[in-house]
């Protein structure tokens, strides 16, 4: 049989682990894919490393050169970013070639554009590689858990920023010195804006959440909040408290619709998410039928990511005498049957949350805060008051409330804010238990 003819844009990390899987492991992806697939077409301005992978021949700098080339059976898209990102995938499929591609900004942003363009075109897009680097956790949702209508999914999908959080805990350090140990080491870009501001994981979040859910990606309607604002205290407040704090994009389904959120979260200790640490990435998914699963595994780096795209390629190979129809669909659900489930709204969006205020140490302090907490139907799960470093200097208190609407806690934090006891702005963080 004619071996699969593939087009590869970008020969970096990613593009740079795609080709040497998919040498080093050709016999056995052969008799996995049921044919050969081999590198036709490539674009990359590093010839070096072109030639030190036997490319120079199949080598240009013109990558329409590559999406336009009739021979090419996939094109593999490993520039990142939005453009030409976007206009090489349309115009690939508008040819009638398969994709695959590492890219979540470009599915996250304009995925269901290019979804019905490959409808249209009876062509598949492949993005595994997409969300969590290794981990097969699109094809667990799409494929393996579907029997289940998923509840709610919470995952740490972007390593940068469980690097900088296990590093903060674990060495006491703060934010600024181990984002600049993250950048040194390679985790971290020069701007970690996407990563740190939880950009990336948003991305991430999208595309999990369609697909879990059968809705069309909907990246403008996730909540985000960034770790910047997450100090050594309040790791250590959290550890005190038996918990840990984590990154997490949520999303969960709710009576009023559906969750969208990334934000820093504090986790019990107890529960296995909360001891993913370093670069690693995990997703737990609660589905009616299975309970509750935990996926694990590298979230980026070279051949951790080229694994899932190769896992694309024979998926494609595999399935090129299938009617497009009868093949998998690109977000799970039928393209007709994506539901109009709401999104709740931030301000609607239920959880228990942290509250870190610094008080002056003197009498009637407590009652004030409580009492402000009450005012807006707000219990205490835990309290934690800390002894002044120096008679006189203020305090630091930590409020764990129940379970309340986000709008409940803006309210409370407005009128807590507005006594004359408290000295500095509130720290407020989501809580999450994953019991339910």
């Amino acid at each position: 049989m004619r071996p699969v003819q593939i087009g590869l844009l970008g020969l970096g990390t990613v593009g740079e682990g795609t080709a040497r899987v998919l040498f080093k492991n050709a016999e056995e992806i052969a008799r996995r894919a049921g044919r050969e697939i081999n590198i036709a077409h490539c674009c990359s301005r590093n010839q070096s490393l072109a030639a030190e992978l036997s490319l120079t021949n199949v080598l240009t700098d013109d990558p329409f050169a590559v999406v336009n080339n009739p021979d090419i059976d996939i094109v593999v898209e490993l520039f990142g970013g939005d453009e030409p990102a976007r206009e090489l995938v349309i115009t690939a499929l508008n040819n009638g070639k398969h994709v695959v591609t590492a890219n979540k900004a470009l599915i996250a942003l304009h995925g269901n554009e290019i979804f019905k363009a490959a409808q249209e075109h009876g062509v598949t897009v492949g993005f595994e590689a997409g969300v969590a680097g290794g981990i097969p956790i699109i094809k667990t949702l799409r494929e393996g858990l579907a029997a289940n209508t998923i509840e709610w999914l919470a995952g740490i999908i972007n390593g940068t920023a469980n690097f900088i959080l296990t590093e903060m805990r674990e060495k006491g350090s703060d934010f600024s010195s181990v984002l600049k140990q993250a950048q040194e080491l390679g985790y971290a870009e020069a701007d970690p804006t996407f990563d740190v501001e939880g950009i990336d994981a948003a991305h991430k979040l999208t595309i999990l959440a369609s697909i879990a859910f059968g809705i069309p990606l909907q990246f403008e309607k996730v909540s985000i909040t960034g770790i910047t604002g997450i100090t050594p205290q309040d790791i250590e407040y959290a550890n005190e408290l038996g918990y840990r704090f984590k990154h997490l994009g949520i999303a969960k389904r709710t009576d009023k619709g559906l969750e969208l959120r990334v934000h820093p979260t504090l986790i019990p200790k107890k529960r296995l998410i909360a001891h993913v640490n370093g670069v690693m990435n995990a997703v737990v998914i609660k589905g009616d039928a299975v309970g509750s699963t935990l996926h694990y595994g590298a979230g980026a780096g070279s051949l951790a990511t080229a694994s899932s795209v190769v896992a694309d390629l024979v998926d494609i190979t595999r399935a090129l005498t299938t009617d497009s129809e009868n093949r998998v669909p690109h977000l799970a659900f039928q393209p007709d049957a994506l539901s109009d489930l709401p999104i709740v709204a931030e301000d609607e969006v239920a959880s228990a949350f942290y509250l870190r205020l610094r008080a002056t140490d003197e009498s009637g302090v407590l009652a004030k805060i409580t009492g402000a907490l009450a005012d807006r139907d707000i219990s205490i799960e835990a309290f934690l008051q800390k002894e002044p470093v120096q008679v006189g200097d203020d305090v630091d208190i930590i409020v764990l409330t129940n379970k309340i609407q986000q709008q409940q806690i803006k309210a409370a934090i407005a009128e807590l804010s507005g006594l004359d006891v408290i000295t500095e702005d509130i720290t407020c963080f989501h809580v999450e238990m994953f019991n339910d």
